[in-house]
């Protein structure tokens, strides 16, 4: 049975991720250029709306896969978040929180792997 608080959470990071993105392609553009930090949005942009497909794909698999989902959203969190803050900030030391969120979408991956099928 699918959760629907869970799925429309990933259906909101959908949404969000594909508004960032125009927000990056026109909003902010001048900003993104003038800081060298176009490719950085983008790649924000992409990790996060890989995962936001991926969780919705996770609320469909049931309770056992709940550890998976958390740490998506966290790799979504960290990894996408500080790369969209460095984009506007220039401010380079939110690199150092980058890796974080790549670990939680490596958990995630991970938990997917090991986790029992249906």
């Amino acid at each position: 049975m699918v959760n629907a608080n869970l799925f429309r959470a990933a259906a909101f990071l959908g949404f969000l991720g594909v508004a960032l993105g125009a927000f990056g392609a026109h909003a902010i553009k001048p900003t993104l250029l003038q800081h060298g930090t176009t490719y950085v949005w983008n790649k924000a942009v992409l990790y996060h709306l890989v995962h936001a497909v991926v969780l919705l794909a996770i609320v469909s698999l049931g309770t056992q896969k709940r550890g998976a989902y958390v740490c998506f959203v966290l790799g979504i969190v960290l990894f996408s978040g500080s790369l969209y803050l460095l984009a506007l900030t220039n401010a380079r030391w939110l690199g150092a929180i980058t890796p974080f969120g790549g670990v939680g979408f490596l958990a995630g991956w991970a938990w997917l792997i090991i986790s029992p099928s249906r």
